[in-house]
């Protein structure tokens, strides 16, 4: 089937987030993977505010456009901004896209927010964005929003530009194999078209956001422990792990760097850990953390996508939802037992186990028992493939897992 979408969807989750924050003296970042729908989200926020308003400016800056390639540290980008919103009869908005590229921004845009030249909207694509010792001249003085890879109900809105008959099933197949970034959907919907965009995204991401940005020299290594955690989605991991499995295939690599080397795929958001936290001492545990994937299709494009990953990758889709919906996560550890996820906001916590299918009794006793040993009154929950809801046993509750993906509302 080929695709025709080429105008930009609205995602109203992130622009109801961010015009909370517009004509506020704050600046707004919108942080995530490259190529996770950021350069759209802000082109949404330049339309609504331009529409109508004769009275403002936007200033717009993209650093993977070479146009702007001769915008390099703070002062390049002060005096461009500065020649831009000299006019005093407008009110300037500011937008400047992979805000990372250029050196010691900071202090650029931290002058440009005590002078009050404009309203502030930077993306980029580096978790370590904020944590830089400059960072510190903007501390208090910026909101950031995350953003992710389209969830299931924004990706049905996308298959909904290019199909008149949607099967939710189907397409729910589709999106455990191909993932949630936007660009997919400017492709014809075919394995192999999918797959070759994917995996020049992947490369790309590598070489621009890890291995560039972290000057890496030793780029197999580097791939061989991003396949490992790969393929062992949902796995508790450990660096030691890693290195040992490695060692045994001639590879030698010291803990310390395999440690390094999660932290820069964390940081370019290929990866997300989920730490592990003992209910009863009530502690985080060190070492062993899970580790999913910032988006399932860069996942299955780079080691193959295979049936028996099934449970590894319907946790994956459940850990983004969790953490599109604003929750804390961490993996829970009752004595022997695991707790698949402990998701916290606002003080409130809620338990949940994912499995594919409630089959047979083997696999509802081990779903169901960890979360009954369980003593505290908050809400626990199995969420699986089976087409049943709100199934109460001892205090837990089923939920179809298409359902939970398409209504957050379950969890309340």
């Amino acid at each position: 089937m080929r695709c025709c979408v080429f105008d930009i969807i609205k995602r109203p989750f992130y622009l109801e987030n961010i015009f909370k924050f517009v004509d506020k003296p704050i600046i707004k970042i919108i942080t995530g993977m490259r190529r996770s729908g950021k350069s759209s989200i802000l082109k949404m926020i330049i339309e609504e505010i331009s529409v109508n308003n004769p009275k403002i400016k936007v200033i717009y800056i993209n650093k993977e456009s070479l146009r702007f390639d001769f915008i390099k540290d703070y002062k390049d980008l002060y005096k461009y901004v500065s020649e831009k919103s000299k006019d005093s009869n407008f009110k300037y908005y500011i937008f400047i896209d992979e805000i990372q590229e250029i050196s010691e921004w900071e202090k650029a845009v931290s002058s440009f927010l005590t002078d009050n030249t404009g309203d502030l909207f930077l993306t980029g694509s580096n978790a370590h964005l904020l944590s830089s010792e400059l960072s510190t001249l903007i501390t208090g003085r910026y909101i950031e929003i995350n953003v992710l890879p389209l969830g299931f109900t924004e990706f049905l809105d996308f298959r909904k530009k290019n199909s008149k008959n949607i099967n939710i099933d189907i397409e729910f197949e589709n999106y455990l194999q191909y993932g949630g970034l936007p660009g997919i959907h400017h492709m014809e919907f075919e394995k192999e078209v999918i797959y070759q965009y994917l995996n020049s995204l992947f490369d790309s991401i590598l070489l621009k956001d890890v291995i560039s940005r972290n000057n890496i020299r030793n780029v197999s290594v580097l791939k061989s422990i991003t396949k490992f955690i790969f393929d062992n989605c949902g796995n508790l991991t450990t660096a030691k792990n890693i290195s040992d499995f490695l060692k045994s295939q001639r590879i030698n690599i010291t803990v310390d760097t395999v440690q390094n080397y999660l932290s820069y795929l964390e940081e370019a958001f290929l990866v997300f850990s989920a730490k592990r936290y003992d209910i009863k001492g009530k502690r985080y545990l060190e070492f062993f953390s899970k580790y999913y994937m910032g988006d399932i299709g860069l996942r299955n494009g780079f080691v193959g996508y295979r049936n028996e990953d099934i449970s590894g990758l319907l946790e994956n889709v459940v850990y983004l939802e969790l953490i599109r919906c604003g929750y804390v996560v961490s993996i829970g550890k009752k004595e022997e037992l695991e707790v698949d996820f402990i998701a916290e906001k606002n003080g409130i916590k809620v338990y949940i186990q994912v499995c594919y299918m409630l089959n047979t009794k083997e696999v509802i006793e081990r779903e169901f028992s960890v979360l009954e040993q369980i003593s505290d009154n908050y809400p626990k929950f199995v969420i699986s493939m089976d087409k049943i809801n709100k199934v109460n046993r001892n205090g837990v509750f089923t939920i179809n897992l298409l359902d939970f993906c398409l209504n957050k509302k379950f969890l309340d």
